[in-house]
Formats: structure tokens, C-alpha cells, sequence
């Protein structure tokens, strides 16, 4: 690992030895306060070119030999905590569940589909700017708490089904400094305290809920909040909720027809079962809503595994395409 990492000349003078530095402090699991952080920052201050953080991803991280020897999981997220504030500008904190499935839910862990699409958001975050937005399916939060810290929205609500993923999504947002302008949680589904205005000074960013929000059982007032935007990641993975997912996508795409240009949803699946997936573009189609894909993020920035294939659908009535 002393060679020039091919390519990594394009980010400027100087750049070869400082990813070297890097890649040095990452596989000898160096401490933090030793990384070259402060000599990134200034390239990046004066170039704005993240390609220099991608170099850096592809020889630690994203590097073979991190997958034949790997340092610790706790110091892979704070290396790339590291990365991700000197490149957004902000720190994202997660509390997950490591476990694929645990206390019976698959919300406690963040899925590669929601990395991708966290990347995309940070790309295009004029698409969310001053609107709102509804997830559904937010597990522990990387999209939602991305968009608010990287984009500027107007109203964010996060929305799961499952208490414990709700409990851990409400601890995220708190923890990365994101006001909670009013906690609308479900006390039938949810058996934690209710608390209202979450006030900071510092921080006076979109409007934040968190709800409880289950597929099967969809109110009207939760169909009229009317989002401009409806976002989902990695929620097509069983043939038993696609028709309950189209099913609630057709009920907030309905509701917003009233609306100047309606509502659009984007949704990032992981293809899993290919079957799975051609059946929900097929109900989708049953119920005239239309669907594109459209390109995904161009800027790697999570270290999930590149070779999985992950497909970003726009998701409109058809009309509106």
C-alpha cells in the first residue's frame, strides 16, 4: 500500500500521500485526532472537490483488503463520521441494531437502499427545497436526518410502525441536534412519554414530527397531510406488503390530486427478488400510477456494497410523467 492510488493525481499536488496518510491511520486503526483531518479540509475548502473523499473511501473502507481485515466496526463509523462532516459540513449520528432482524422488525439497522438514496439527496437537494416531506418506513433514520441536516425543507415526518424502531428513530433525531417541533406519536403502538416543543435556539430548521404510521391501517387525517413529497427506502423485500404499499401510495396520491402539481414519491428498492419487485411495478400500473427510474447518486459516500443492484423509481399518477 506505498504506491500513488491510481487516478487520485486528478484531485491536485499533494493528494496521493495525504489518501496514503489516510489509508495508513485506517488499517493501523490510528486515533482520530491523528487523521490529516485539518489538510482535508483546506483542499476542500479551497477546490470544493469531494472527489478526493471518494479516493480516500476506495483505499480504506471501500478497499479489499478491509474486507480480509477489517478494523472494528465502532472505529469504521468514526472514520467515516470523520469523512462525512468534512464533506457535508455536518456529523450524522446513529444508534442501529447491528442484527439483520431484531426484537422481531428489520427497522433497527440501515439498509443500502437508504444509503443510496441519502447520497442521491445530498446530489439533488434542490428537490426538497421547501417542501414537504413524508417517509414512510424510516427505520432509524439516515434519510430523513440527512435530508434535514444537508437540504432545506420545510417539513420532514418521519413514520414507522414498529415501538421500538419509533423509540430508536426519536432518540436519532434528538441526538443529531434536529428540533422536534411536536412529537405526534400513536400511545396505542408507542408507550413512551409525550412531549411537545422541543425547543433550540441554535437550531431553527424544518418543522420535525415523528408518527406512527401503520400500512394496513391508514387514517384520514394521516392521508390528508398532503406531502408534497413521499419518500420509501427498501420497503419491497415481501410479496405480502406490495399490495398494502401501493395501496397506501394510491390513498396520498389521490388526496394530493387537488393539490397545483400533486405529489411525488421516490422510492429506492434494493432488487432482491426480481419477482417481487416486477410485481409492484405491475400494481402499480393496475391503479394508473406511474413510475420511472431515474439515475442514482454519482458521489460515493457510505460504504455499501457497489455490485448490490439498487433502482431510484419516480412515482407519479401516470398523467403527470
Amino acid at each position: 500500500m506505498s504506491a500513488s492510488p491510481e487516478g487520485v493525481e486528478a484531485a491536485g499536488p499533494g493528494a496521493g500521500d495525504l489518501v496514503l496518510s489516510f489509508q495508513r491511520s485506517f488499517f493501523t486503526m490510528g486515533r482520530m485526532d491523528s487523521l490529516p483531518l485539518p489538510e482535508l479540509e483546506e483542499r476542500l475548502k479551497n477546490s470544493d472537490d469531494s472527489t478526493l473523499i471518494q479516493h480516500i473511501l476506495q483505499q480504506t473502507v471501500l478497499h479489499p483488503l478491509c474486507n480480509k481485515y477489517p478494523p472494528s466496526v465502532k472505529y469504521r463509523r468514526l472514520f467515516l463520521a470523520e469523512l462525512i462532516k468534512k464533506l457535508s459540513g455536518e456529523n450524522i449520528r446513529l444508534g442501529e441494531n447491528v442484527a439483520i432482524i431484531s426484537e422481531g422488525t428489520t427497522g433497527l439497522v440501515t439498509w443500502e437502499a437508504a444509503q443510496f438514496f441519502a447520497e442521491w439527496a445530498m446530489e439533488n437537494s434542490e428537490v426538497f427545497n421547501c417542501r414537504s416531506i413524508l417517509e414512510l418506513g424510516s427505520g432509524i433514520g439516515l434519510v430523513g436526518i440527512t435530508i434535514c441536516k444537508t437540504c432545506t425543507p420545510k417539513q420532514y415526518i418521519f413514520s414507522d410502525c414498529h415501538p421500538n424502531v419509533l423509540q430508536q428513530l426519536r432518540t436519532n433525531i434528538l441526538s443529531n441536534g434536529l428540533l422536534l417541533d411536536s412529537d405526534t406519536w400513536n400511545a396505542k403502538d408507542c408507550e413512551v412519554e409525550v412531549k411537545n416543543k422541543y425547543v433550540s435556539e441554535e437550531n431553527q430548521g424544518p418543522e420535525i414530527t415523528v408518527i406512527g404510521l401503520d400500512w394496513s391501517e391508514v387514517t384520514q387525517e394521516q392521508v390528508e397531510l398532503q406531502p408534497d413529497i413521499i419518500i420509501a427506502t427498501d420497503v419491497i423485500y415481501d410479496p405480502e406488503v406490495v399490495l398494502c404499499l401501493v395501496s397506501v401510495l394510491e390513498k396520498f396520491l389521490i388526496s394530493n390530486e387537488r393539490k397545483e402539481q400533486g405529489s411525488v414519491v421516490y422510492l429506492a428498492s434494493t432488487v432482491r427478488n426480481p419477482e417481487t419487485y416486477h410485481q409492484f411495478k405491475m400494481e402499480l400500473d393496475k391503479v394508473g400510477i406511474g413510475h420511472q427510474v431515474i439515475p442514482g447518486p454519482t458521489r460515493k459516500i457510505f460504504p455499501y456494497n457497489r455490485c448490490t443492484e439498487i433502482e431510484l423509481l419516480k412515482i407519479v399518477f401516470a398523467h403527470h410523467l
